[in-house]
């Protein structure tokens, strides 16, 4: 058990990334952050996913960037892995309008 979420891209490519074992609390800040806290399902995901738009990726990295943009050292791995999960789907939605992101 754990939160294996993924973003994809619109031809289904695997485009981010991001796993949290189940006991791992900071999984919650990156359903928090998207506005995804639906499919949360306690020691996993919900197995379902959901499509996003610029806009909705835009609002969870400028929320990040305030919350935790300056306070990265080297223990925080998850919080990177959660930076870039949101950067790398941040780009893609750029690219083609929305990213469909998977919480499993």
């Amino acid at each position: 058990m754990g939160h294996d979420i993924s973003g994809f891209n619109n031809t289904g490519d695997e485009i981010a990334y991001a796993r949290f074992s189940m006991g791992n609390y900071n999984s919650t800040i990156l359903y928090s952050l998207l506005d995804a806290n639906k499919f949360y399902a306690g020691v996993s995901g919900s197995g379902r996913s959901s499509t996003f738009s610029i806009k909705q990726i835009e609002k969870a990295l400028n929320t990040y960037n305030q919350l935790y943009g300056n306070s990265l050292s080297e223990r925080d791995w998850d919080l990177k892995q959660i930076q870039d999960f949101i950067q790398n789907c941040l780009a893609t939605a750029q690219k083609e309008g929305s990213v469909k992101i998977y919480f499993g």
